[in-house]
């Protein structure tokens, strides 16, 4: 590639989005788990297969704002299969992307490998996209594909769970035994969907929790399995405090009415979020995009 490409291609990439420093250090190669991928998918335009035809090392007035131990790459890739995109998308693309070097100041050669790709368009430039995370490229593995495309497939359905966005409401009812209680927390969702958790206590049990998605809980309703979306959904989005939201107390608050609700309640929210137990990828993430930005033109999402 001539000087003149890669001076404009690496403007037209950063006029979308500023260019800034990553701070993932993973390779291509590292597994990713259910959250990395829901991370990854589920908001991302693009998701590609490509196999790198060429990753062109930038000279440093191009790679400005590169961490130290990285180097900036154009990364071309020929498009070998479309797994969610618009149609029309050339047959080779281009992008940047900030990857580990070695001791000897030397990036990993990409040249030849395949890649589960999550990106988004570059406005005017059909043959650019933008990575959306520093870890949107990924090496190639079947298991990895088969789930990628699962999450993204779950995502698009109509009644897929939505995203958890705070507590609305929550009371305790005890029961008729020492003991033995009920929890309900009522949750608020990205698109108003009614979501609830239970926790029910009983002497000399583990406390139950389930869901419920919809008005009626449900006594069938149980906890979600680990890596399905609304695992994801739980894991990922419960707030750290249990914490009601303002409008759901009422106008002067009576601190002695809810504080036995608000101490049920954090015990209930405890055995919930031991169970579900997932790392909370989407606040990690969310924290260190913030912080770093990149080529990608991050942030990809609140």
């Amino acid at each position: 590639m001539n000087r003149l490409f890669l001076t404009l291609a690496v403007t037209a990439i950063a006029a979308s989005a500023p260019l800034a420093a990553q701070t993932d250090n993973r390779s291509p190669a590292f597994s990713a788990t259910y959250a990395d991928l829901a991370d990854l998918g589920i908001d991302a335009p693009l998701a590609l297969i490509g196999t790198v035809r060429r990753a062109q090392l930038l000279p440093p007035e191009l790679s400005i704002g590169v961490m130290p131990g990285r180097a900036r790459l154009l990364v071309e890739v020929d498009v070998s299969r479309l797994i969610r995109g618009i149609d029309g998308l050339p047959p080779r693309l281009s992008y940047l992307a900030d990857v580990a070097v070695d001791s000897r100041g030397r990036p990993a050669k990409l040249r030849g490998q395949s890649l589960l790709i999550f990106a988004r368009p570059v406005p005017g430039r059909t043959d650019m996209i933008q990575l959306v995370a520093p870890d949107a490229q990924l090496a190639v593995d079947a298991a990895q594909l088969a789930q990628a495309e699962a999450i993204l497939s779950e995502s698009r359905l109509p009644d897929a769970p939505p995203r958890i966005t705070g507590i609305t409401g929550a009371f305790h009812v005890p029961g008729a035994l020492p003991g033995e209680s009920e929890t309900q927390i009522f949750l608020a969702t990205a698109d108003r969907r009614p979501v609830s958790l239970s926790v029910l206590r009983r002497p000399g049990e583990t406390p139950r929790w389930a869901v419920a998605l919809g008005e009626i809980v449900d006594e069938a309703a149980a906890a979600p399995a680990r890596d399905t979306l609304l695992w994801y959904r739980l894991a990922c989005g419960l707030p750290r405090r249990c914490r009601l939201r303002r409008s759901a107390r009422s106008a002067r608050p009576h601190r002695r009415r809810h504080a036995p609700i608000m101490r049920w309640c954090w015990k209930g929210w405890g055995a919930a979020r031991a169970t579900v137990g997932a790392k909370r990828r989407a606040d990690d993430r969310a924290a260190a995009v913030r912080a770093s930005g990149g080529p990608g033109g991050f942030p990809l999402r609140p």
